[in-house]
């Protein structure tokens, strides 16, 4: 994950440094140098990453995209389809 996908990921689930900071377990200071673009630790990168990963983010690396190089997307939002015909009963009627 690089800086920008960083930031577009943070953008797209509407989240600040400091959500992801707190989301992530990583301090603040830590998360603000990342995205100012200085070196931090695999260690930080993953989590950082797995956080993102975890709230829906899906990472493209160059070429995986058809142009562009690397990005970020979401993943589709599960829908409530509700209870299927077979499910119904009066006990769940409502």
């Amino acid at each position: 994950m690089n800086v920008v996908q960083c930031r577009m990921a943070r953008a797209g689930l509407g989240w600040s440094v400091e959500d992801l900071a707190l989301k992530s377990g990583v301090s603040l200071d830590v998360v603000q140098r990342f995205e100012g673009g200085e070196t931090v630790g695999p260690r930080v990168d993953l989590l950082l990453r797995e956080t993102l990963t975890a709230a829906g983010v899906i990472f493209e690396d160059d070429g995986q995209l058809v142009e562009g190089g690397p990005g970020v997307r979401l993943r589709r939002a599960q829908r409530d389809e509700g209870k299927r015909p077979e499910e119904l009963s009066s006990a769940n009627d409502g």
